[in-house]
């Protein structure tokens, strides 16, 4: 046991060994916490004599999850490792629903709904419900009904909440979405939450059974979670109370996806005999980048639990502060100096990482990466599982262990073709419709009795012939393995000669190889009880996140954006685009909840840095063609200038645009849209400035305003116009700004 303590530090050790009652750790950004959680297990075990089957751990992502387990086979095991129950919130309530939701009148083999089968699902509710998909955006429309579902608001209690005309269109589609999930058999990601509260809500027995086997519950990242994890931990712990939460308010920035930083700020309202332990020594980061992380987040309000970072690591090289003319000058710095650290063995690519707030921003670094031969992986780009050729076998799986569920059938009921067209389709839909079942079933009534049906006999012939396919699959899943079923699959509908007949050799070869790396993939379930392998399998393939593809393998630079980088480290860090509009957002300047979270992302970004750290923005950046002076963010204001190196910053009156890079055809990507470049201006701008301080203007978008200062800047005027709603540098060129008397 000492063993388990003596590498800990002092507030690590009093947070391992508090194992009775609520405690709050407040763990700052690299202080060890996945080493506090997994020792803390440790202790319960060798000190307390916890059986490890009493044991909960509950994380964010399948790769937290894995790594916790790993680190736990190592201290105590591989046999103790597996009688606890680690995971993730959506898959611990998997696992609880396949057992228990029969006490909600629902079928344990339900399928589990990706964000993909959603918007499906979506566009079929607004077809059934007559309602236009441009005026009503499937994807709004589903995010509205995700927010009341964290919530736990169910369409009944959403109606009563109708508070306008769109959130009566909101219920309907709510209303129709769960009835269509309902008979496919079908719960999506918010169900999973939201269903096993009801559970637990509706059925104190089976709660209860929950509360006595799980005497210990620890739960990770506890300030990113949302009102329905929030009240199912208080359901978990409220007869024991042995409740260990690990968090940092600090690092709360999932708010636009339903976390409530409240949960973590107000942890000792809800338990006011907690203990509340802080971790501020820092094992990752250098002083130096410590420093300005700390100067970002010390700005900030609705800082409760304030803590003052400090390391051992000495204080390091400083920051550099870089400013890039535009958007490929920043990329172009970041991709020569990543060359450079690898060229002199100070990195590899594989240490490097590229951060930005959003995913259209690494459009210029991939090409300026390609440009310089660096290799890269692009996290957030088309997830593997996503592909068309794996997504569609993946629908013929789903339907051997669920064949009621309608969005996987509607997907490959033409897939390969066998001459089911869309007029077919929507006539099997309202018959299905019409008799009260779901399609499969519908399918069977034909099979019975096909001159009741109301198909042609070619199309009886060819849905009746799919019918055949599903059911020997059925069949087949009782008996084979599941790598033999994905085999049999493959040479029932041909599946290879179908991709090279619909895409060609070259794609092809390239679709082909994903269904091998798919059956590869399945290959790791052989190990498990047949009954068990085709479920765990697609439970798995749905919960998998973008940051579960990373390869730490590969010797290649991490582009990925703010949000998918927490949790992760890199001992080289290039955060991108730190201008007003981009971080923080444009969506967030008016509203200052939001703008502290954009600075708490920030402070995240920052954080990921071990040893170097670059932080970028560019003088103007193009946005739906069109360049605008840009100016940098506010939260860079908040750093201390003596912290920062700005290594041959340019003054603003001899910023020259850097030589354009030669042409180069730029690597195709799934997805990715050619965008030919902006032809250069012309040559001879203008000799004197023509606006004025104190000279009203007009602009077609801000309103009217008042001229501030004018400057020449690069051949253009640089005007600076104070509008009603804030100050604005503008280009006389593009702005077209209109004279006012």
């Amino acid at each position: 046991m000492s063993n388990l303590l003596e590498n800990l530090n002092p507030a690590q050790r009093r947070a391992v060994e508090t194992v009775a009652g609520p405690v709050l750790v407040v763990a700052g950004p690299g202080s060890g916490k996945t080493r506090v959680l997994t020792h803390r297990i440790a202790y319960l075990i060798a000190a307390t004599g916890a059986d490890p089957f009493t044991i909960l751990a509950v994380t964010f992502t399948n790769k937290a999850a894995r790594e916790m387990n790993e680190r736990l086979e190592a201290l105590i095991g591989p046999a103790q490792a597996r009688a606890l129950t680690v995971g993730t919130f959506h898959s611990l309530c998997a696992r609880f629903l396949r057992r228990d939701i029969v006490h909600l009148g629902r079928e344990r083999d339900f399928a589990i709904y990706d964000s993909d089968d959603q918007e499906r699902l979506m566009r079929r509710v607004l077809r059934d419900l007559n309602l236009n998909e441009k005026q009503y955006a499937p994807r709004a429309i589903h995010a509205r009904i995700s927010s009341a579902k964290n919530e736990l608001i169910s369409p009944q209690e959403f109606a009563r909440l109708n508070r306008s005309y769109f959130d009566e269109i909101v219920t309907r589609c709510y209303e129709r979405y769960q009835t269509l999930l309902r008979e496919a058999n079908a719960l999506d990601f918010d169900d999973l939450l939201f269903e096993t509260v009801r559970l637990f809500d509706q059925h104190p027995d089976v709660l209860a059974r929950y509360q006595e086997r799980y005497l210990y519950l620890l739960v990770d990242e506890y300030q990113d979670t949302n009102h329905a994890q929030y009240v199912l931990i208080k359901q978990l712990a409220a007869r024991h109370r042995n409740l260990f939460v690990v968090g940092d308010a600090d690092q709360s920035i999932y708010g636009w996806r339903g976390a409530d930083v409240r949960n973590i700020l107000q942890f000792e309202q809800d338990y006011p005999d907690a203990r509340v332990i802080v971790l501020d020594q820092n094992y990752r980061s250098t002083q130096s980048i410590l420093d300005t992380a700390q100067a970002v987040i010390a700005a900030g309000t609705k800082r409760k639990h304030i803590k003052q970072l400090w390391t051992a690591n000495g204080a390091g090289p400083q920051v550099t502060l870089h400013e890039g003319y535009d958007q490929d000058a920043e990329a172009s710095f970041v991709a020569d100096e990543i060359a450079r650290l690898v060229a002199t063995g100070e990195a590899r690519y594989r240490d490097c990482a590229v951060m930005y707030r959003t995913n259209a921003q690494s459009r210029a670094l991939e090409e300026a990466l390609s440009r310089r031969g660096v290799p890269y992986q692009l996290i957030g780009g088309l997830r593997f599982w996503e592909r068309k050729e794996v997504k569609d076998t993946l629908a013929y799986l789903r339907l051997a262990a669920n064949p009621y569920d309608s969005i996987s059938l509607t997907r490959v009921l033409n897939w390969p073709a066998r001459g089911i067209g869309e007029r077919t389709e929507a006539e099997l839909s309202r018959w299905a419709e019409s008799l009260g079942v779901p399609l499969y079933q519908a399918l069977k009534e034909l099979e019975a009795d096909p001159a009741g049906a109301p198909f042609s006999p070619r199309a009886v012939t060819a849905l009746r012939g799919f019918l055949s396919l599903i059911d020997g699959l059925i069949a087949a899943r009782r008996e084979a393995p599941l790598l033999k079923l994905i085999e049999m699959l493959v040479e029932r509908i041909e599946l290879r000669e179908t991709l090279f007949r619909e895409y060609g050799e070259e794609s092809a070869d390239e679709r082909w190889a994903n269904i091998q790396e798919l059956a590869a993939f399945a290959a790791r379930y052989d190990g498990l009880p047949l009954e068990q392998q085709l479920p765990q399998f697609l439970e798995e393939v749905a919960l998998v996140a973008d940051v579960d593809r990373i390869d730490p393998q590969a010797d290649a630079v991490t582009c990925i954006t703010l949000h998918q980088a927490k949790g992760l480290e890199y001992p080289v860090v290039f955060l991108v685009g730190l201008e007003e509009g981009l971080l923080p957002h444009s969506r967030s300047t008016d509203d200052r909840e939001r703008l502290e979270e954009e600075r708490r992302l920030l402070y995240v970004g920052i954080t990921r840095a071990r040893q170097r750290l670059y932080l970028c923005y560019a003088f103007r950046r193009e946005s739906f063609n069109r360049s605008n002076i840009s100016k940098p963010s506010r939260f860079l204001a908040d750093i201390p200038p003596g912290l920062l190196k700005r290594p041959g910053r340019p003054s603003a009156s001899t910023r020259v645009r850097p030589a354009a890079a030669p042409a180069r055809q730029r690597p195709t990507r799934p997805g990715d849209t050619w965008r030919a470049p902006a032809p250069p201006r012309a040559a001879g701008g203008p000799t004197e400035v023509s606006f004025f301080p104190g000279q009203r203007v007009r602009h077609s978008a801000f309103g009217e305003g008042v001229v501030v200062s004018s400057r020449l800047v690069d051949g253009d005027e640089e005007v600076t116009v104070s509008f009603a709603d804030r100050e604005r540098r503008l280009l006389a060129s593009f702005a077209r700004l209109e004279r006012l008397k």
